[in-house]
């Protein structure tokens, strides 16, 4: 929100009369009507995020505008994991819900449970011979096969599995040789990192930031130190979506600041690219663009070796996010032109990629003022949206909606509005 509406308008009447811009020039500009942006100018409505980066951008101001349009970033505290005194309790019920709990062992204890998967590292099992490392090619094939069901289905549909799949290799590293516990250990730590992500998009961020701590420190315990620079990464992921441009700076930077494997330093490179385009400063993401291109290329996973860091499914992830970015910049035309042309190369088994990247892509055309063009790529995401049900999918599907309200008259947008409106409904239940 804008603290000081008078000022904010104020600035932007002074920047827009020093460009020599009338107010339908700038409307012709940012795609919002002269009356709305009198309003603005006035003091009289308060602009909201997007506006001020349009005009930000309209104006030439370089971030200056933008930055007086203050979001209130989601808290995203995480609740930690310490020594293995909290564990999480997993309840299935016959009509197929299923809800999950952090609990204390005093807790569990309390409540007469007799066993809970998961609730230490070390705890004598005899159930697997020394080195046998069947079930850890077992549970690496499983991994790599749940990743696959995850562009295609709900987070509800896979996180029991993936949290009961944790815990399980949890357990089964105990009365191992060094090898294969470290191998299990690690291989735990990539689930817990991927139910860490299918909790926030479940709309879960503090369930995410906790999986997200218990990964690390699986895969501390398993010898892998890497790990937790790329949990700055996730964690900057959380604070993107909660538009505070700071905090995600600042985590991306910090899992650039030590030796590290070039995937990670890459992908934290692009999160901090992210973040100055959420603070609207275009140099600073155009560097970190480059940097995280320099460091991911040619940086893949071998076949026998642990399953990939980050997503698998964009074969310029660069290209695409500097898509994404263009659009928090303020340049939803330039925005929507990148990322169409990378849509094409998205492979067809990626739903959740293809849904995300296309919806923002929609967005960018109708903030660039192609509303027909927007409204013909949403209606063929709806369908998929609500399939993959995805909390910060519906984000954006949010703010395609508000965009499209402004453009009530619109045939396409009439016809559009009610199934965006159900799909957001059945996306957010």
């Amino acid at each position: 929100m804008v603290q000081d509406p008078a000022g904010f308008g104020r600035e932007l009447r002074q920047r827009r009369l020093a460009a020599g811009l009338t107010l339908t020039g700038l409307s012709n500009r940012v795609h919002y009507s002269k009356g709305q942006l009198s309003k603005v100018e006035r003091g009289l409505k308060a602009p909201s995020r997007e506006l001020a980066r349009l005009c930000d951008s309209a104006l030439g101001a370089a971030g200056e505008l933008a930055t007086l349009v203050h979001i209130q970033p989601t808290s995203t505290d995480v609740i930690e994991a310490r020594n293995g005194e909290e564990v999480w309790l997993m309840a299935l019920h016959g009509d197929g819900q299923s809800r999950f709990q952090p609990l204390s062992r005093r807790q569990v204890m309390t409540m007469g449970v007799a066993s809970v998967a998961g609730m230490s590292i070390g705890r004598p099992n005899t159930s697997i011979p020394a080195g046998d490392t069947t079930f850890l090619g077992m549970s690496r094939t499983l991994f790599d096969n749940y990743r696959q069901l995850g562009q295609v289905a709900g987070p509800a549909a896979l996180l029991p599995a993936l949290i009961a799949q944790t815990h399980s290799l949890q357990e089964l590293s105990s009365g191992t040789g060094p090898r294969t516990r470290e191998g299990l250990l690690r291989l735990a730590s990539r689930y817990a990192e991927y139910a860490g992500w299918m909790m926030q998009e479940s709309g879960n961020d503090q369930g995410a930031l906790w999986w997200t701590r218990h990964a690390v420190d699986l895969a501390a315990a398993g010898g892998d130190r890497d790990l937790a620079a790329y949990g700055d990464v996730r964690h900057a992921l959380v604070t993107l979506y909660g538009d505070d441009a700071a905090q995600t700076i600042e985590l991306a930077r910090r899992a650039q600041g030590r030796k590290l494997p070039p995937r990670i330093r890459g992908l934290a490179a692009q999160r901090e690219a992210q973040g100055h385009a959420l603070a609207g400063d275009y140099d600073a993401c155009m560097r970190s663009l480059d940097r995280a291109r320099v460091l991911l290329t040619g940086s893949t996973s071998q076949p026998d070796g642990p399953p990939v860091i980050g997503t698998t499914n964009l074969p310029d992830p660069v290209g695409m996010i500097t898509g994404w970015c263009l659009y928090d910049l303020g340049r939803p035309r330039d925005a929507a032109e990148v990322m169409g042309g990378h849509m094409a190369h998205l492979p067809p088994h990626a739903l959740r990629t293809r849904v995300r990247y296309g919806m923002r892509r929609a967005l960018a055309h109708a903030m660039a003022g192609e509303i027909e063009h927007a409204c013909d790529l949403t209606g063929q995401l709806l369908g998929a949206a609500t399939t993959v049900s995805s909390a910060t999918i519906a984000q954006d599907m949010r703010a395609l909606a508000r965009t499209l309200s402004r453009h009530p008259r619109n045939a396409a947008v009439r016809r559009m509005a009610p199934e965006l409106g159900t799909a957001l409904q059945f996306v957010n239940s």
